[in-house]
């Protein structure tokens, strides 16, 4: 969507609030022993308290009010009776509509004991992120936010995975602009409009540069060693720096 009013932009500001902080409580809750959908639960109780409904459910019929993927799992990870352990490196994706807006929002932890590559693995993609809302402004090619993300990505020594990418959003969960994707594409001539709503979201990985469907129909993995991370904020581009509706104090994702 594109805003037109400041009930647009105080809307997308809400929902991106109430994701941000379900992501943050998640995040701070993660401990070695719970499950998946333990963790699930929690922030389906936080969407409740705050008058949120899960987006991926009410959009998709998600089995589940959060994606949550573990280790091999890339994206869009069922929460189940997968038992997080020590070491685990653990993304929890959020997205909710609130009073007709919606946000999305997305945060990597390591469960200690953090292995070095996992932290620098976590810390390039918020690299990544940083470097990519840096390059969303009025006027500026779509395809700068992907060269951003590549060039952070290399620069470190992991690589991006391809075949998934952010979005438009704001009156629904997937909209125009789609596929902005986290690599550099010469024919991609689009361009971001002042007012756009977007969320950016990279993914940078070990191993592999595309992730495939599992069994399930949902979770999205790629080689059975790859690790990956990812971050995300939803976005409300302006002339200059765009406004971020999904901040934290507590986690510093991108900011």
């Amino acid at each position: 969507m594109t805003v037109e009013s400041q009930r647009d932009v105080d809307g997308v500001l809400n929902a991106g609030r109430v994701v941000a902080s379900v992501r943050d409580a998640m995040l701070s809750a993660v401990e070695p022993g719970m499950t998946t959908a333990e963790l699930d639960r929690l922030g389906e109780a936080l969407l409740d308290r705050s008058g949120a409904k899960s987006a991926p459910r009410v959009t998709y019929n998600f089995p589940g009010a959060t994606c949550i993927s573990v280790n091999e799992e890339a994206a869009h990870g069922i929460p189940g009776h997968r038992i997080i352990e020590a070491g685990d490196i653990v993304n929890v994706d959020v997205s909710a509509e609130l009073g007709g807006y919606f946000a999305d929002t997305g945060g990597t932890i390591v469960v200690p004991p953090v292995a070095r590559v996992k932290a620098r693995l976590c810390h390039a993609t918020q690299l990544a992120l940083r470097s990519a809302l840096a390059e969303a402004r009025a006027g500026a090619p779509i395809n700068r936010i992907g060269k951003a993300i590549e060039r952070t990505a290399a620069t470190h020594g992991f690589k991006v995975i391809k075949n998934l990418a952010g979005h438009g959003i704001g009156r629904s969960l997937h909209e125009e602009p789609e596929g902005i994707v986290s690599t550099y594409d010469r024919f991609d001539t689009r361009r971001l409009q002042l007012g756009q709503v977007v969320a950016i979201e990279p993914f940078l990985s070990t191993i592999s540069t595309h992730v495939t469907e599992a069994e399930d129909g949902w979770t999205l993995v790629g080689h059975p060693a790859n690790l990956s991370a990812q971050f995300e904020h939803t976005i409300i581009v302006t002339k200059g720096a765009p406004i971020v509706a999904t901040l934290s104090e507590q986690w510093e994702i991108g900011a």
